[in-house]
């Protein structure tokens, strides 16, 4: 039976990332990320309710986090939920979620606070693009008439610019 483990986050920072150099050379960035879902409760009550995930990012994209990220930016984050177990001070074993993040993506111009642009940022992928285009072998097989050149810029998947969610209806406009 096939499975899926996939978190998708639009939020804010809640603070600059930490960042941890390893000592086999492995980066590692961890921040906190703020979803915010606003709502007008049964009594007629503007409700705002506000999540927190913890954020984990690796090697060149954690660098990129440590170059681009501050508190207060908007981030697109996709990865997949981790859960861990650790021992308190008082030795009680926890548990805590974690999102390990495959793609994390800088909604705004990276100098943002500096008064640049909308611009979205995308960090390199953590997943290595492949060595040769899949439309390449295509080309050799069925040579085109003078084909124009292309820059050899690795292909990568654009996101959609996110919309965020602002719910007007009241509670009885839920399904349960």
């Amino acid at each position: 039976m096939a499975s899926l483990n996939k978190m998708t986050i639009i939020g804010n920072l809640g603070a600059d990332p930490e960042v941890r150099y390893l000592d086999g050379g492995a980066v590692v960035a961890t921040f906190n990320v703020a979803t915010t879902e606003k709502y007008t409760n049964r009594n007629g009550e503007k409700v705002e309710q506000t999540e927190w995930f913890r954020v984990e990012l690796w090697n060149e994209q954690a660098k990129v986090a440590e170059k681009y990220l501050k508190k207060g930016n908007s981030v697109y984050v996709e990865g997949r939920l981790r859960t861990e177990l650790w021992t308190d001070k008082e030795g009680k074993e926890r548990t805590s979620l974690r999102v390990r993040a495959s793609i994390m993506q800088l909604l705004g111009s990276p100098n943002e606070n500096q008064g640049g642009g909308n611009e979205p940022y995308e960090a390199p992928r953590q997943q290595s693009a492949p060595a040769q285009p899949a439309s390449a072998p295509r080309q050799q097989a069925a040579p085109q008439a003078a084909p124009a050149p292309r820059p050899q810029a690795p292909a990568q998947r654009r996101e959609p610019e996110p919309v965020p969610f602002e719910s007007n209806s009241s509670d009885d406009d839920l399904p349960f």
